[in-house]
């Protein structure tokens, strides 16, 4: 059975005769506010119990893990004198949350950075989890939950998902406080998609909604907007951070189309314009066919069977296709355009590129 790949066309354009209702974006969605972010943990544990799916004697890292933490417990044994097919060695890493207090639990991913083969069933013991600073900030410690699982033996195994990764939660507990830097005096909101007239509607919005006689807010650049937390909030900086999440702000984007050729898939966002352009699509199909022909000679006579190709090739050229778009088309006459004459996903990615190339698409054409 032959598969076939379709296309598909994705379009943001309103439906005709009906006007898109304009909502703003709160500025908890569009900002994050400077300092307040989470941080990223890492350590190096044990995962044991687990049934003959361990490191092999070639991981020799896991039995001197091993053996340093049965001697820490006032066992000693050789390293050398070790097995360590029911435990695996593991990279813990999970996400400290900004404020986060300590004696709060937070999830672990486990990683074999051995060759064990699966993680299922097994427990993690104790781990320290630093952060870049060097510092522990949580310890980790429970059973291993893994999305996949492997079954058989030999050659003949089942494998489902990918079972040498799995996570505990709520595994760690916190012990130090997260390095975060509550907002006070001034706070710094960063735009997440820099743009200057968006940084600029925010300031303008939170003026808006807290009135003074010197504006509080102030666009720094595309990406930063200073605020300064009034008097009366000062003691309450929390209760003001949480009043300017509310604000609604009406966000200001590029002119943007993505293209996905290996998919066929186009996203074309309504600002774009496109300038006057006549447009002549047409293609061209050439089908080269190889058959093999055996040939061979009568019983009675002389010669070898001979094998000959037979080559027919045939070519087909489609009738071009002439769109015409006036002064200030947009995305939807453009669309029904090329759609009433026939064309393709993969029609219209060609003839975007083609109209970006000539200087008469006004947006960014990003591929990927």
């Amino acid at each position: 059975m032959q598969l076939r790949l379709i296309p598909i066309l994705l379009l943001a354009v309103p439906l005709p005769g009906v006007t898109p209702i304009q909502h703003g974006t709160r500025l908890k969605d569009l900002v994050t506010l400077e300092g307040v972010r989470d941080n990223q943990l890492i350590g190096y544990g044990l995962v044991v119990g687990l049934n003959g799916t361990g490191d092999k004697r070639t991981t020799i890292f896991s039995t001197q893990s091993l053996a340093n933490m049965l001697e820490r417990m006032g066992v000693s044994v050789a390293p050398s004198a070790m097995r360590v097919q029911n435990m695996a060695a593991v990279m813990v890493t999970a996400t400290l949350p900004a404020f986060a207090q300590p004696g709060a639990t937070i999830d672990v991913t486990a990683a074999a950075v051995g060759d064990a083969s699966n993680l299922q069933g097994g427990l993690l013991v104790m781990t320290s989890l630093r952060g870049a600073n060097g510092q522990v900030y949580a310890v980790a410690q429970g059973p291993v939950v893994t999305g996949g699982f492997v079954a058989g033996r030999g050659g003949n195994t089942q494998s489902t998902n990918h079972p040498t990764v799995g996570r505990v939660p709520a595994g760690a507990t916190v012990e130090r406080l997260a390095p975060s830097v509550a907002p006070s005096g001034e706070i710094r909101l960063q735009i997440r998609n820099a743009d200057f007239t968006t940084s600029a509607r925010t300031a303008a919005a939170i003026n808006q909604k807290f009135p003074s006689t010197t504006p509080i807010a102030r666009a720094e650049n595309g990406g930063l907007v200073r605020v300064a937390t009034p008097a009366e909030w000062k003691a309450n900086v929390s209760e003001f951070i949480a009043s300017l999440e509310e604000i609604e702000v009406k966000v200001d984007r590029r002119a943007r189309i993505v293209i996905n050729e290996r998919t066929g898939t186009i996203v074309i966002g309504k600002e774009v314009r496109i300038a006057p352009v006549a447009i002549l699509h047409g293609g061209l199909s050439v089908e080269i066919q190889t058959n093999l022909v055996v040939s061979q000679p009568n019983a009675l006579a002389s010669g070898t069977t001979e094998v000959i190709p037979q080559t027919t090739v045939t070519a087909k050229e489609d009738q071009a296709k002439n769109v015409v778009l006036k002064e200030g088309a947009t995305v939807e006459e453009l669309v029904r355009a090329l759609t009433a004459v026939g064309s393709t996903a993969r029609d219209i990615i060609a003839i975007l590129q083609s109209l970006r190339a000539a200087g008469a698409l006004d947006a960014e054409l990003e591929v990927i």
